[in-house]
């Protein structure tokens, strides 16, 4: 499939709805640049400005990661909004970008008590990149066989393109200082958005919730030799997290039956 069979000329309304926080977030740390002190992420400020937890994931501070951001926007959500519905899609950004800045603030605090070094405490975070490595997972779930070219050059199927973000973000951070800016985002918005799919989701038109298949386990993303390994770890989560009944399409309940996770 190639980009351009994809229609990109109409898109979902909520997806230009989110597109335009997005561009009027980066207008006004634009015009009112001290604006970005209260409403990204800087975890020494994060208490009492509790808010930015929430508003940090809309906030972009360059035009590249702006048009990055909407550009991919505009492209998951033509894939995802037809599935899953404009409020289910709006239920999961909010989930994955809660997620992921919780987990963001966590990562900052951690290292500065590990390192002593006070930029990790006044670093200003944000960004939508969460959300999106979250949207690839999405798209792993809803099209796991679909393979996309990339403009002729080489096929690339659905299922690996959140591995394919987390591996580069990984090594890229060895190399550089500023790794906090990106790789807690790619790491717990894939996470957050796995654990979201995997439970919490409510299927439309049924009143299943999660995805319990084999082939959605969390040891999927990974290489085949370290999938036993990821296994035993994801193992616990998921007796915590599946200990509650799931439904069956006739409205009644049934106990969740043993699946790899």
């Amino acid at each position: 499939m190639s980009l351009s069979s994809l229609g990109l000329t109409e898109f979902p309304r909520l997806s230009k709805g989110l597109c335009g926080v997005l561009f009027l977030g980066y207008l006004l740390q634009i015009l009112f640049p001290w604006i970005v002190g209260y409403t990204a992420l800087v975890p020494a400020k994060t208490i009492p400005f509790v808010w930015n937890i929430i508003t940090a994931g809309f906030i972009e501070q360059s035009i590249f990661g702006l048009i990055v951001s909407i550009f991919g926007l505009l492209l998951c959500g033509k894939l995802l909004e037809p599935l899953w519905t404009s409020r289910e899609v709006l239920k999961f950004v909010v989930f994955v970008n809660t997620f992921t800045l919780f987990g963001v603030y966590a990562t900052a605090v951690t290292s500065y008590y590990i390192t002593g070094r006070e930029r990790f405490l006044y670093t200003k975070l944000s960004g939508f990149h969460g959300v999106l490595a979250g949207f690839l997972v999405g798209v792993k779930q809803a099209m796991p066989d679909q393979e996309f070219s990339l403009y002729g050059i080489s096929q690339i199927r659905t299922q690996w393109m959140p591995s394919l973000l987390l591996l580069p973000s990984i090594i890229i951070s060895f190399v550089t200082p500023e790794a906090i800016r990106f790789l807690p985002f790619t790491i717990f918005g894939t996470y957050g958005s796995w654990l979201y799919l995997r439970y919490f989701q409510r299927i439309p038109e049924t009143s299943l919730m999660g995805n319990p298949e084999d082939e959605f386990a969390f040891e999927t993303f990974f290489p085949l030799f370290i999938r036993p390994v990821v296994h035993v770890f994801a193992s616990i989560f998921h007796n915590v997290l599946c200990g509650s009944n799931h439904q069956r399409r006739d409205g009644h309940h049934s106990e969740t039956p043993s699946v790899a996770v």
